[in-house]
């Protein structure tokens, strides 16, 4: 029987002919036992590199670390020589099925389901060649696509990372997540992602969670890239947030905030949202309210201005909003500053599209001009990422027992943080993806 999310779980399906061909990774057989060997290691966790390094792997999980291992007779071996191994990184904001040549509030009248699905297989792929071996999704144009991009991955039809969805963001009437941009008289049955007061509200998480989301992304404020209420304001009242949160809970799940300006932020916070998504407006006040709430965090997409304003890439964002962007661009700067400053666990993301998919990495390079060190914009990328999304258990360090999610860049990133831009190797639970760096 189909239903809402049939179709672009099966066109997920038809996308696996396009990864069909020999350079498909696969597992390795049950008792296969992998040795990596590499200059360093840079494990997440914050401390000095371990150097020169060597990881066993077995099946899925890492068996052994060491400065010299064993290497069992007849196990593969993977000399990456002169690079750097560090654990996968986690992007806590992407939106796989998005892209760059269609501005999302075209994507319902000039786009189909089928489009999103299977853009999302091949942005996927991209974006785990690029390092990335876990994502959050931060919601489709298209709702419930990005389940079926997760669920297709799990399965096995298509490559890609490791998938947390929201599957359709909870937006205010004429706020930054409302899509429908064109006359009234004009209807897109399928979406339905609009909520109003705490009732709404509540039943907008409800249908999330039974269509198979793992979180709920709700709008506190506007957004950059719309033609809604401007960043700065506040969409959402404390109440209606408050409502995300409550339901959310029930559930057992948690609840990411797009906030840009401070009043909402702070009304995100008090909610007791789980992160704070882009947070610009983030004030002293501000900093101080997540130091007194560590279950919340600051998740800024800083790399995304360069790209657009100074990069001047191609994009299809109206002269408007690349004015707001401008307008917004020192206030989130000076956020990320402020959070460094106060010493707040930092999350790490992109918002690709609006990064290129594949490009995540840029935004070490960002950071690291907006003063934050190297190795701590390493481990927000992976040992602080993977706590924020509930995975620490598994991912986020190179520990033994935990799943082998393991990249390589060509060189030394404390020296030269531009390098994760150049990965090498990727391996994603066990599974070999690419491995150029290999001698």
């Amino acid at each position: 029987m189909f239903n809402r999310t049939s179709g672009p779980r099966l066109l997920i399906l038809l996308a696996a002919a396009l990864f069909a061909g020999p350079g498909r990774a696969h597992a390795a057989p049950p008792g296969h036992v992998i040795v990596i060997k590499a200059a360093r290691l840079i494990d997440g966790r914050g401390g000095e590199p371990l150097a020169p390094a060597m990881v066993r792997v077995e099946g899925e999980r890492i068996t052994a670390i060491g400065a010299s291992l064993a290497v069992p007779s007849g196990s593969e071996v993977i000399d990456l020589g002169a690079a750097t191994l560090l654990p996968g990184f986690i992007d806590l904001h992407t939106h796989l099925t998005g892209r760059s040549d269609v501005h999302w509030e075209d994507a319902l009248l000039k786009t189909t389901p089928a489009e999103d699905a299977l853009w999302g297989a091949h942005w996927a792929y991209v974006t785990l060649l690029a390092g990335f071996t876990t994502v959050r999704d931060m919601g489709p144009d298209w709702p419930y696509t990005d389940v079926a991009l997760r669920d297709a991955i799990e399965g096995g039809a298509v490559p890609g990372p490791r998938m947390l969805v929201a599957g359709a963001y909870v937006s205010s009437t004429g706020g930054a997540g409302d899509a429908h941009q064109y006359s009234q008289y004009v209807d897109v049955p399928i979406v339905r992602n609009l909520a109003d007061g705490p009732e709404e509200i509540t039943k907008a998480v409800r249908t999330n969670f039974k269509h198979g989301a793992d979180f709920v992304k709700i709008l506190a404020t506007g957004a950059v890239l719309s033609k809604g209420i401007p960043p700065g304001a506040q969409q959402y009242s404390d109440e209606e947030i408050r409502a995300a949160v409550v339901e959310a809970r029930r559930w057992g799940r948690d609840v990411a905030a797009h906030a840009h300006g401070t009043a909402g932020i702070k009304a995100a916070i008090r909610a007791g949202v789980h992160t704070i998504d882009h947070g610009s407006g983030l004030d002293d006040e501000a900093v101080a309210m997540l130091k007194a709430q560590p279950d919340t965090y600051y998740v800024p997409t800083l790399a995304l201005m360069d790209a657009n304003l100074d990069l001047k890439e191609s994009n299809v964002f109206p002269a408007s909003e690349m004015e707001r962007m401008r307008q917004i661009r020192t206030m989130a700067e000076a956020a990320f500053r402020r959070a460094l400053a106060a010493g707040l666990p930092i999350g790490f993301a992109t918002d690709a599209p609006v990064i290129a998919h594949g490009t995540n990495a840029r935004e070490f390079r960002t950071r690291h001009r907006l003063g934050e060190a190297p190795m701590a914009s390493i481990v927000s990328a992976t040992r602080i990422n993977s706590t924020i999304i509930h995975l620490q258990d598994r991912l986020g360090t190179v520990e033994v027992g935990k799943l082998a999610d393991l990249v390589a860049v060509p060189v030394n990133p404390l020296d030269d943080i531009t390098t994760t831009e150049h990965v090498g190797f990727v391996m994603k639970g066990g599974t070999v993806y690419r491995k150029e760096l290999a001698r």
